[in-house]
């Protein structure tokens, strides 16, 4: 059973930065794809960044140009990079894999941007 566990979350201010890390518990190979969702308050889950097994990333449009995702093979660990943090963009971050058809998901680390 894969597990997935974020950290790197916390309280910052408007205009700073976070790195998120998703630990995997199997080879970054093992993986079809990995990706970084968000859930704020009252809202659905929404998928924020993406990367496949080939190394082709994606983002949501309102992440474009300040959020980066990267993965290190070595350390089995899916990174999220986030620059110019702004209060919408606080929420519990998740990390995701599909690996045989199957998702697994982490239990996710909250992100908070206020003054």
């Amino acid at each position: 059973q894969v597990q997935l566990v974020e950290s790197g979350g916390g309280l910052v201010q408007p205009g700073g930065s976070l790195r998120l890390s998703c630990a995997t518990s199997r080879s970054i190979f093992s993986f079809d794809g990995m990706d970084w969702f968000r859930q704020a308050p009252g809202k659905q889950r929404e998928l924020v960044a993406t990367v496949t097994s080939g190394g082709t990333t994606d983002y949501a449009e309102s992440v474009k140009g300040r959020f980066t995702i990267s993965r290190d093979n070595a350390k089995n660990t899916l990174y999220l990079q986030m620059n110019s943090l702004n209060p919408e963009d606080t929420a519990v971050y998740y990390c995701g894999a599909t690996s045989g058809g199957q998702y697994a998901w982490g239990r996710g680390t909250q992100v908070s941007v206020s003054s």
